[in-house]
């Protein structure tokens, strides 16, 4: 399932021009903005400007893609720099919204799309929640330089002219996003021992096993959950092995129907929590020295839309 099932106005929706670069604009978007709708609605402006222009001016663009990605990137700034406020009043926790798989997200169907990105890996890691929540604490120069650079392989002198800095800014601005970044958001751990240790979290949190849970959490765990104020979640960040453990087991004396299934979220191995047939959770875990370090858990519904069943 991909999340572009909105039909986008000012183009027919089976375009096979929008059908080319759909995937392109999208992962590029979800990247800067850090939800699926903020990057639709941005894909969506990006095609309403590119079908303003005359059929002759479209024409006579050499690399279609390019002048969108252009400009795709100008709204995303644009809206970045005016989200600050909105997540100043969310109510909680705000985490952005988790993905599902991870092959939409990364590499297009089409050729070109793909072209100066870098490998496979490199691609996949870069919508990890763990990179996506350090993201998100960059200013908004900062997150566009890097995601430009580091991720689509833009030059400095491009990044420029899209945000209107000088080369030599931009590059002081990826370099201090790497600095912000550090280790937080690099694989620390083999997809395997990822996918192994989620597997015991949930068979514990299944069964109610505050012990067996605390014993697969570092002592210095932190949790956050994403209720956004609509749903149960705790305000603030959860520290501590058993902490996390008392929290997680006490959702399952709440909501005893609750059934927790593996599932890939952001190109990682994660985890889905269903009421009946209803997703009400999301989580993605991050792992350090054989236990796991970071739980992000969104149970806010409007972040959880594209999971939900038949949609």
């Amino acid at each position: 399932m991909t999340p572009t099932n909105r039909k986008l106005i000012g183009h027919p929706s089976d375009d096979p021009e929008f059908r080319k670069d759909e995937a392109a604009l999208m992962a590029l978007g979800y990247r800067l903005l850090g939800t699926v709708a903020d990057a639709q609605d941005a894909v969506q402006e990006t095609y309403v400007r590119w079908y303003s222009l005359g059929r002759e001016e479209r024409q006579g663009i050499s690399v279609p893609l390019a002048w969108k990605r252009t400009t795709l990137t100008r709204i995303c700034f644009d809206r970045l720099k005016s989200s600050q406020y909105k997540r100043e009043v969310y109510v909680g926790e705000w985490l952005p919204e988790p993905v599902q798989g991870g092959e939409f997200w990364g590499f297009a169907s089409n050729p070109a799309a793909n072209a100066g990105l870098g490998t496979p890996e490199s691609v996949s890691e870069s919508i990890s929640m763990a990179l996506m929540i350090v993201l998100d604490k960059m200013t908004p120069p900062e997150r566009v330089s890097f995601i430009l650079h580091d991720v689509f392989q833009y030059t400095f002198e491009e990044i420029a002219e899209i945000i209107g800095r000088t080369p030599q800014a931009c590059r002081q601005l990826a370099f201090s996003a790497r600095k912000r970044l550090g280790n937080r958001a690099r694989r620390q751990s083999s997809w395997e021992e990822h996918a192994r240790l989620n597997e015991a979290f949930r068979a514990a949190w299944q069964t109610g096993n505050v012990a067996a849970l605390i014993a697969v959490l570092d002592g210095d765990a932190e949790a956050i959950t994403d209720g956004g104020g609509k749903t149960a979640a705790a305000t603030e960040p959860l520290i501590g092995s058993h902490a996390i453990a008392e929290f997680f087991a006490g959702i399952l004396a709440r909501q005893p129907d609750l059934q927790v299934e593996i599932a890939t979220v952001n190109g990682e191995p994660g985890l889905i929590g269903m009421a009946g047939d209803q997703i009400v959770s999301v989580i993605s875990t991050s792992v350090r020295n054989g236990v796991i370090h970071n739980i992000w858990a969104m149970r806010n519904p409007d972040k959880l839309r594209a999971w939900f069943k038949g949609d």
